[in-house]
């Protein structure tokens, strides 16, 4: 519907434009008024000026000067109503082609006629308004100024002796008069022709640039174009977000000002021209990108498109088919495997109360311990399933940590100066309760269980800093752990320990995730372990 209206609308337009015509026209119309007032101008003043040395007004010198006069005064006369715009286009064009024909031919027979060739003149005339009235009137004009031009031929035989012979010369001009019309008829059906094919690419163009104008503003990852010499033309606001810069719209930046680290790069793909991606971490704001430099080539001025993709984005589109996935899981897992390993468990607690023989009191144990022990996989697996139920509130880790501490010793029965906390009167973060005792339950159970259980053994230090983030570090002083083994501890059913499910760690770093943080493990230059939770900015409330 609203094509077909537009298309209407356009119809409208275009023929209100033909019959009031359009500013374009009026301009032209305005050009063509000067011009004639210019040559009316000039006719009258090399006379004034000359006299007869140039054969102007040989016949009538006084008729010439009234011609030339009434010209140059219809030429001012018509200077308000084209500005005025009134009465309507094709009437004014009217009005001046007559006038140029009458006075003309005037000027022509008070100046000798035919041999004067001042009936040329009117070729301009007539040219302009086939390219300007842009339809067949322009065939009227030149028939009215045959007609113009023979009768004054006629009167100038009858009354002034002409030469006949000059008939000839007359019918040549005459047939001008039709060429040169027609011929701007054809240029103008061209030019309209044209005039609407460059409307509508230019139309076409307008919404390809608007589209393509949106979608870089509007795409998630970063774009910047840049030039041969490393300034920065064309830039979205995914690059400045993930750049941690502000682009200025009044001032040319450099890439080496925005990111030394992207300008070295480009510097470097500029001298090998190879495509392939680099995946770094941008200093300022330590967000993970794919960088992409996709060559361009305009005039002969080199540059590239510089792409920065997002990592965290793709990051995050791959856990959500991982969690539909881990959904399905999940499922499966409660009702395949937890339903049966409960019925195996309960058989074998009834068997062991029965009479039993030698030896079989030794093989209920093994059955029980490995059925505890696949329950606590499954458990560990299901709870894996909670990490997209997530419900962040702001609290302080001044207030939960020595909550939490006791709750842990009274489950754990441990010293209480084991534990030494390091945390600001006021450090707020934002995080699930549930899923934060979770996680913290997990790395102090572990750093209890490595540590050498004497007074500070297991440390907790937490720093917050003025853009909203904070980190937690929970430390021990146990044995280190082996490089090679580093890489693997965050792997699912990874795990060193006699009867450990390899869960623990695996599932921390989900949940820490889930709510826009971070898990680490961080070198000690001690001896002992460290892993660290990188808090995500506060949330607005």
């Amino acid at each position: 519907m609203q094509f077909v209206t537009t298309r209407l609308w356009q119809y409208v337009k275009s023929r209100t434009d033909v019959q009031s015509g359009s500013g374009e026209l009026w301009r032209s119309l305005y050009y063509l008024n000067f011009y004639r007032l210019t040559l009316a101008c000039l006719l009258f003043f090399m006379v004034w000026i000359f006299g007869n040395d140039l054969l102007l007004g040989q016949r009538n010198l006084r008729l010439f000067y009234q011609a030339s006069f009434l010209y140059i005064v219809l030429a001012l006369l018509s200077l308000p109503l084209i500005k005025l715009k009134r009465p309507t286009f094709n009437l004014q064009l009217g009005f001046q082609i007559g006038t140029d024909i009458v006075c003309i031919v005037m000027l022509s027979y008070a100046s000798g006629g035919a041999s004067s060739n001042l009936a040329v003149l009117l070729l301009v005339s007539l040219a302009a308004a086939g390219l300007i009235c842009r339809g067949k009137i322009t065939l009227l004009f030149a028939a009215l100024a045959s007609i113009a031009v023979l009768l004054e031929h006629t009167y100038s035989v009858l009354t002034q002796d002409a030469s006949v012979g000059q008939y000839m010369q007359a019918g040549l001009l005459s047939s001008a008069y039709f060429a040169v019309a027609l011929v701007a008829h054809r240029l103008s059906k061209y030019a309209i022709a044209s005039e609407k094919l460059a409307a509508l690419r230019g139309v076409d163009l307008s919404y390809l640039a608007e589209a393509n104008r949106l979608v870089i503003q509007d795409m998630p990852d970063g774009v910047l174009l840049v030039d041969e010499r490393g300034e920065v033309r064309q830039t979205n606001p995914g690059a400045a977000r993930l750049l941690g810069y502000e682009f200025s719209t009044k001032r040319i930046e450099m890439l080496s000002d925005c990111s030394p680290l992207l300008d070295a790069l480009y510097g470097v793909w500029r001298q090998s021209r190879n495509n392939r991606d680099e995946v770094l971490t941008l200093p300022a704001t330590h967000s993970i990108v794919r960088v992409r430099f996709l060559p361009v080539q305009r005039e002969g001025l080199g540059g590239a498109v510089v792409v920065l993709e997002d990592m965290q984005r793709a990051q995050e589109q791959a856990q959500q088919v991982k969690l539909a996935a881990l959904g399905r899981l999940t499922a499966n897992i409660a009702h395949e495997v937890r339903n049966p390993l409960s019925s195996i468990s309960y058989a074998a607690e009834l068997l062991q109360e029965s009479e039993q023989l030698e030896g079989q009191a030794r093989l209920f144990n093994i059955i029980l311990d490995n059925a505890f022990r696949l329950n606590s996989i499954v458990l560990d697996v299901l709870q894996l399933n909670r990490r997209d139920r997530v419900q962040k509130v702001a609290f302080n880790l001044a207030e939960h940590l020595p909550y939490f501490l006791e709750n842990l010793q009274h489950t754990e029965s441990f010293t209480p100066t084991i534990f030494e906390t390091d945390v600001p009167d006021k450090c707020i973060v934002n995080f699930d309760r549930g899923h934060f005792d979770q996680v913290l339950w997990n790395l102090c159970r572990n750093a209890l269980r490595f540590c050498q259980r004497q007074t500070g053994s297991v440390k907790l230090k937490a720093r917050c800093f003025e853009d909203g983030r904070a980190e937690l570090d929970i430390c021990n002083d146990g044995a280190s752990i082996p490089i090679e083994l580093v890489q693997r501890l965050f792997e699912p059913f990874f795990t060193t320990s006699v009867g450990g499910t390899g869960l623990g760690l695996y599932i921390a770093r989900e949940l820490c995730e889930a709510n826009g943080a971070k898990l680490e493990y961080k070198p000690n230059k001690e001896e002992g372990t460290c892993f660290r939770i990188i808090f995500g900015e506060k949330d607005e409330f």
